[in-house]
């Protein structure tokens, strides 16, 4: 994040010159220095690297979180003791183990320190998120605290997608996500989807914890997979202690159980940490409709008099704006106040401009006429360069996208059409965001 950002963003929680002189630390790694001065470079879980203005632009968090004006703590993160936090690490109701060491402390020290705002939002965040992790885990028999690992898998952003191509709330590789289920295709990536990928993941986390029988070799391995974790275990002559075998795993595996134990610490213990979780108002309740046939966003959104980002939030594993019904029949997401608008106005729906929002066309023609003039003639070659063509005036034009713009709206306003604006400005969907440039000529 550049520093105007930061300065902005300190400025909206009441942040202190102290929050901005930590977020200049290095983002990627923290360093721990043993008792005889020997240090070891540790690579943080990616969700910790991120700066927390992402969680903010999610729909939920820009429709449903604020600022807590009613919490007037000061914006210092107290100092304690090793013991103080050994006890309450030892306080919480957990089944797995939580033990505390200088590699704990570093990252009790980053969440409590550097990602304090970003705590805020994911305080807030977990009313819509963690009673959908709980029944999952629920139903499968495993501890409930599994619930924090999404908090450094995605620090609770569903719309999270890693260096690596990980995706969702969870963070599902494509072939892990497929072997439990997710469906992921070029128009839906059930990573995405909050209640299925929350019942992969733990479907997937039981299957660990038969391997290894171990909460925290399965956590491990939940970050770097089995196979490294069989690895280490190996080089470290059979040992089974994810503290015996830490000098043997991966430099990010080095930190996750860590980050874990911290996550859930500072989950529980954010109060004392003078942290104000943001105000959440929980979302109204929602529904499903079957579809049979394919339909955009933005037609249900038209005519139901919705907002199209909250069709869009309501049903992230769509990936194209686009529910597939006529490939089979498809769930559709919706507040309950809006599915019987949706049956009575359904024939509508699909009658809202379905040329332009879904371009697959059933059939083609070909034509079939005797060109006049053959394409290899005189001074049409390969190289020529009569072949591009540019407007009347020689001249590029472009405009600005207003709040509320859609491609069907700009291309009427300029005199064209939707297909040229995607094929000219590089756009596979119907997404564009206000105060960009948009090509139209």
């Amino acid at each position: 994040m550049n520093k105007s950002l930061i300065l902005i963003a300190a400025a909206f929680f009441g942040f202190t010159s102290l929050a901005l002189a930590q977020s200049e630390n290095n983002d990627d790694e923290i360093v721990i220095t043993d008792a005889h001065g020997k240090q070891e470079v540790i690579d943080l879980p990616e969700a910790l690297t991120n700066d927390y203005d992402s969680l903010l632009n999610n729909y939920n968090s820009k429709t449903y979180l604020h600022v807590n004006f009613d919490c007037n703590m000061p914006d210092v993160n107290p100092v304690y003791s090793a013991e103080v936090y050994k006890e309450r690490l030892s306080r919480m109701p957990t089944i797995i183990e939580m033990p505390y060491n200088d590699v704990v402390q570093k990252f009790i020290d980053r969440y409590s320190g550097r990602l304090r705002r970003s705590v805020s939002v994911m305080l807030g965040a977990q009313n819509f998120y963690m009673p959908i992790f709980e029944e999952a885990l629920e139903s499968y028999g495993l501890p409930l605290e599994l619930k924090y690992l999404p908090v450094i898998e995605s620090a609770l952003n569903p719309n999270a997608v890693s260096r690596v191509g990980a995706t969702g709330l969870w963070q599902f590789m494509i072939t892990t996500g497929k072997k439990y289920g997710l469906e992921v295709n070029s128009l839906v990536d059930e990573r995405r989807d909050p209640v299925r990928a929350s019942y992969a993941a733990a479907h997937y986390l039981r299957d660990l914890y038969k391997i290894f029988g171990d909460w925290n070799l399965v956590i491990a391995a939940y970050n770097c997979g089995p196979e490294a974790i069989n690895r280490a275990i190996h080089r470290s002559n059979g040992e089974k202690d994810y503290w015996r075998i830490y000098p043997y795993l991966p430099k990010e595996t080095r930190g996750y159980v860590p980050a874990f134990i911290a996550a859930n610490y500072i989950m529980n213990y954010y109060c004392e940490h003078n942290i104000c979780p943001m105000r959440a108002d929980l979302p109204v309740k929602t529904d499903t409709v079957v579809v049979n046939r394919d339909v955009h966003f933005e037609q249900v959104a038209k005519v139901l008099g919705m907002d199209v980002d909250q069709v869009k939030q309501l049903n992230p594993q769509y990936r194209r704006n686009v529910v597939n019904g006529r490939t089979k029949p498809s769930a559709l997401r919706l507040p309950v106040a809006m599915v019987g608008n949706f049956i009575d106005n359904e024939d509508s729906i699909y009658a809202y401009r379905p040329d332009e929002l879904l371009t697959k066309r059933l059939e083609v023609a070909v034509n079939t006429e005797t060109p006049t003039v053959s394409y290899r003639s005189k001074g049409r070659g390969r190289h020529s360069k009569s072949r591009t063509r540019r407007g009347s005036n020689g001249r590029r034009r472009s405009v600005t996208i207003r709040q509320g713009d859609t491609l069907s709206e700009i291309a009427r306003r300029s005199g064209t059409t939707v297909s040229k604006l995607k094929r000219l400005n590089n756009i596979s969907g119907t997404n564009i965001r206000a105060g960009k440039k948009l090509r139209v000529k």
